[in-house]
């Protein structure tokens, strides 16, 4: 079987309880996965208002998954109090990304839309105007980019948008990331724009150059590539479809 990244060394920046499907998948392929979590899932300072969304989902028309961590979030709150949205009636989901879509399925939900990209407007096209007017519950991470909401809002509709969790930066990440770069690495994944700006903070935090010298940038989606190249780097490849098998492609792509 050909292995086109044998021996290839590719960091894995995934939190650390999501790194191991796209490690799993990069050892398939010959890689050597090189994992330095940027990212670690902690609660908000509050989630009172996350809280009082999911108390009272009958004031919602839609529901939007805007990735897997918002999902486990929606349904651990949820349990807390015996309220199960999946079962909420009237109330349509979106979810971003098939791999999203594919948990919440198996946490019970029937998934309405699912939109070809991981874009804004290609949200708002796969919901098409079954948004005017109408009352969207979008709960995110914390500081969190405003694009999915905002252009909501342009279409006419009234988006309540709650923390459900912080992506926060982990304390040993910058010592990881110091030898990782010790040993060399061949190529960077990215799977998010938090990815990218938390393994700026690590680097600089290491006192490391960012963007690496002669390490090409691997990313997920356009989001992703938008915010590399916000910070002087850009993607030698870009996943399509926007996932990580996607992810994968590209990378073999790149040393291709």
């Amino acid at each position: 079987m050909s292995q086109p990244l044998a021996g290839r060394r590719v960091l894995v920046t995934r939190a650390a309880r999501q790194a191991s499907k796209l490690s799993e998948e990069l050892r398939a392929h010959g890689a050597i996965p090189v994992e330095v979590p940027v990212l670690e899932i902690v609660p908000p300072e509050s989630y009172d208002a996350l809280d009082d969304a999911l108390r009272h989902l009958d004031r919602y028309d839609w529901l939007i998954f805007s990735s897997s961590n918002v999902l486990q979030e929606v349904c651990a709150r949820s349990a807390r109090f015996s309220v199960n949205p999946a079962r909420a009636e009237g109330l349509k989901i979106a979810a971003v990304g098939n791999a999203t879509a594919e948990m919440a399925r198996h946490f019970g939900f029937h998934i309405d839309v699912v939109p070809d990209t991981y874009v804004a407007e290609a949200l708002v096209t796969a919901m098409s105007d079954s948004v005017k007017d109408k009352r969207i519950l979008l709960p995110r991470a914390a500081v969190a980019r405003d694009v999915i909401p905002d252009t909501l809002r342009e279409h006419g509709a009234v988006v309540d948008v709650v923390d459900a969790y912080c992506n926060v930066l982990p304390e040993d990440a910058p010592e990881k990331l110091r030898r990782a770069l010790e040993q060399g690495i061949d190529a960077a994944t990215f799977t998010s724009s938090s990815s990218v700006t938390h393994l700026k903070e690590a680097a600089e935090k290491a006192g490391i150059a960012f963007p690496f010298v002669n390490v090409p940038a691997i990313s997920i989606g356009p989001i992703t590539s938008q915010t590399l190249r916000a910070h002087g780097w850009e993607p030698a490849a870009e996943a399509q479809p926007h996932d990580i098998p996607g992810l994968i492609a590209a990378t073999v792509e790149a040393f291709a």
